[in-house]
């Protein structure tokens, strides 16, 4: 064997060597603090004080009790499952159908809209946020469910526009070309044959969008004044500010908000690896 084969095995070796380590240290990067926020949450107020990252002396279930009673979790639970599951429905439906008209159907103003849409992503949520309630109070629809979905849609839609667009450009055009000699007119292309094609970018944006609704803030917390109508982040923020200062209480809130999201996580992390794998951005 060459030197020179001997080297390139060696950096190939002492590559693999640096991959694991980082990997590794990644991992405990991600799961330390979790581990930490879940047997703190087991902890009452002064032990957490006194020794932040011992381990508990007795197990303290009663945070939990008193979590979801003081702050009303069930129902900012239920209150982010609506947002969330309706905002992606809404989202994810009018982005695949955006995505195709602008990607199948070319006139001379596609791509004056296509950009137009695109500009969104320049627009923050904090810079809009005076006029967006000043509108929504003369509108009647503020401290309402309809006045949180329309900014989580709208927001929503430029970044998953993008996606749906410049995947279905990919799809060749001799399968919608078959589908008109059988007849099928481009509702019928569209629900039939672009629909399954477009599965893993469906996929991509459901998730991207579902955790992006969930874990939005400042829109609620804006818009909505009644308890009834706010989500999961902002009734959680209530236990490091009013509500309490008990430690405790806040980590085992924390860990009921982050309860879902493992297990959102958990069902649908295929999915996201297939969007990935079958290439959610195509051009």
């Amino acid at each position: 064997m060459s030197s020179t084969s001997l080297t390139r095995q060696k950096d190939l070796v002492a590559w693999r060597v640096f991959s694991y380590i980082f990997m590794v240290a990644f991992t405990i990067l991600t799961v330390a603090p979790l581990v930490w926020l879940f047997y703190s949450s087991l902890k009452p107020h002064p032990e957490i004080v006194r020794n932040i990252f011992a381990l508990p002396r007795s197990i303290h279930t009663a945070n939990y009790t008193v979590a979801w009673e003081r702050g009303r979790l069930g129902i900012l639970i239920a209150n982010s499952v609506f947002y969330a599951v309706t905002a992606t429905t809404i989202t994810v439906i009018l982005a695949l159908s955006a995505g195709y008209g602008l990607a199948k159907f070319q006139y001379r103003i596609s791509s004056l809209i296509y950009t137009f849409f695109i500009m969104g992503l320049l627009v923050t949520a904090h810079s809009v946020l005076v006029p967006l309630f000043v509108m929504e109070t003369r509108m009647g629809i503020a401290d309402t469910r309809l006045g949180v979905l329309l900014p989580y849609v709208g927001f929503g839609l430029p970044f998953m526009i993008y996606l749906a667009t410049s995947y279905i450009r990919g799809i060749p055009g001799a399968v919608e070309e078959s589908a008109r000699i059988d007849g099928a007119s481009y509702l019928q292309i569209f629900w039939h044959v672009i629909r399954p094609i477009s599965a893993p970018v469906v996929a991509t944006m459901t998730i991207f969008a579902f955790l992006a609704n969930w874990n939005e803030f400042v829109f609620v917390f804006v818009l909505t004044s009644r308890q009834s109508l706010r989500s999961l982040p902002v009734g959680v923020n209530a236990f490091a500010g009013g509500m309490s200062r008990d430690y405790g209480l806040l980590f085992a809130a924390l860990v009921i908000a982050t309860i879902p999201m493992i297990v959102f996580y958990i069902f649908f992390h295929e999915h996201l690896k297939r969007g990935f794998a079958a290439g959610a951005v195509k051009e």
